[in-house]
């Protein structure tokens, strides 16, 4: 089964796509990843993404629909996490026809619900590690380090995001909610939405999506 990850910011997206490529042997797919890829191999698209940014301009849906209609049909019949698309109606349109045109019938819409204030407590007490990228909370048991300000796989040290402050955070969160919604009406019309209480434990939150997707 293939999953669609929608969440807003400290939702524990990540978390839940880690455990998934771990143990499930997912493919990962992020929009924001597929962007960077192309610009680090300085592809045709990847020149013409540097310039686009340079110059503070959003980059299209078409190149983002571009890159990701090759991810797919380079990954084959591997199951898969689509993280950061659709953000709006007209790309869940859009992914809604990519699937048809790939044969991708197999796949649920999981919505990491979780209110602003955990949000905010998640985000502000957020660290991440500077080599490896995990990602803890120096203030909610059982997402703390080991040691503190260290990593307790890479032993890497721990950094705040310098965008997790507390306006940052609800800039963030009031504009994804916005935006989010007409979104999560169109797969709740396609009965493919899954909306999955995010406030609660990793661990509580994983097993749930495991019996969402049929994972053992």
């Amino acid at each position: 089964m293939n999953i669609i990850f929608i969440a807003p910011p400290s939702a524990g997206k990540g978390t839940q796509s880690a455990l998934l490529e771990k143990k499930h042997g997912y493919v990962h797919i992020s929009t924001g990843d597929l962007l960077r890829a192309e610009i680090k191999k300085k592809s045709e698209i990847g020149i013409k993404l540097e310039d686009i940014i340079s110059r503070g301009e959003l980059v299209s849906d078409e190149i983002i629909t571009e890159l990701l209609r090759n991810q797919l049909k380079k990954i084959a019949n591997k199951k898969f996490i689509l993280d950061g698309y659709p953000r709006t109606k007209e790309q869940a349109e859009t992914l809604s026809k990519i699937f048809e045109e790939l044969c991708i019938d197999d796949y649920q819409v999981l919505y990491l619900d979780l209110d602003e204030e955990t949000a905010l407590k998640r985000a502000l007490g957020r660290i991440i590690c500077s080599e490896c990228g995990a990602t803890y909370n120096q203030y909610i048991e059982g997402l703390m380090p080991k040691e503190k300000g260290i990593c307790d796989n890479c032993h890497g040290t721990l950094i705040s995001r310098p965008d997790d402050t507390e306006k940052a955070m609800k800039q963030r969160y009031e504009s994804y909610i916005k935006f989010t919604k007409p979104v999560l009406d169109y797969y709740k019309k396609d009965k493919t939405l899954n909306i999955i209480d995010a406030s609660r434990d990793s661990q509580t939150i994983y097993e749930e999506i495991k019996q969402i997707i049929g994972c053992e």
